[in-house]
């Protein structure tokens, strides 16, 4: 089945969460690894930086998701959050050996059925998400060996041309290659980075 293509990222708490998404939509999913982006400032930092256009949230629906929504709330604008919400459903997950604390499933947990419906409404009440056809188009991504190539790892004077490449897509400086490699696959593909460096380098 056909994904749906979005216009704008969708953050997700884990990594399972973000497999499940990325099964029914064709879209940039961010997690914030838990309670673990209440302290770290780059995935801060992205977060705001990829949210600029509009943002979906979807975190699980107990209280820790709850909490996670919260804090994303002053992370980015209000107006620009689309907050949807998977379905109260008690259980376990396949991959755990006990069920959460308040025994309901996650957003890897409810099924790519109750997650396409969670979007198919999200887009049939706003449009504007869709990507231009709303059908996937093939990306090419950023990888570690480009980074290498074009001196923002692993050569002298790399942690300078990183920061002027963070400030090229708008990121802050002092971000790590890693960091700095997941943060610009969210904003741009190979094409758009390649033109980056170009311009960083020529300038």
């Amino acid at each position: 089945m056909e994904k749906i293509a979005l216009a704008v990222p969708v953050i997700v708490e884990g990594r399972y969460d973000k497999a499940a998404v990325c099964s029914v939509v064709d879209a940039a999913v961010i997690t914030t690894d838990g309670f673990a982006v209440f302290r770290n400032s780059e995935k801060r930092a992205l977060i705001k930086r990829v949210s600029e256009r509009g943002v979906v949230v979807l975190c699980d629906s107990d209280k820790a998701g709850g909490v996670i929504r919260s804090f994303l709330n002053g992370v980015v604008d209000k107006e620009k959050i689309y907050p949807v919400y998977a379905p109260r459903v008690f259980g376990k997950e396949k991959r755990k050996r006990s069920p959460s604390k308040e025994g309901i499933l996650g957003v890897e947990g409810v099924g790519s059925a109750a997650l396409r419906e969670i979007f198919e409404t999200l887009v049939s009440r706003n449009p504007h998400l869709l990507k231009e056809g709303g059908k996937a188009q093939p990306r090419e991504e950023v990888v570690k060996g480009d980074f290498y190539e074009d001196g923002f790892s692993g050569k002298d004077g790399a942690a300078e041309a990183r920061d002027r490449l963070a400030a090229y897509f708008g990121l802050p400086p002092g971000m790590t290659s890693g960091a700095l490699l997941s943060a610009i696959n969210v904003i741009a593909d190979r094409a758009e980075y390649k033109k980056a460096v170009k311009i960083i380098k020529n300038g």
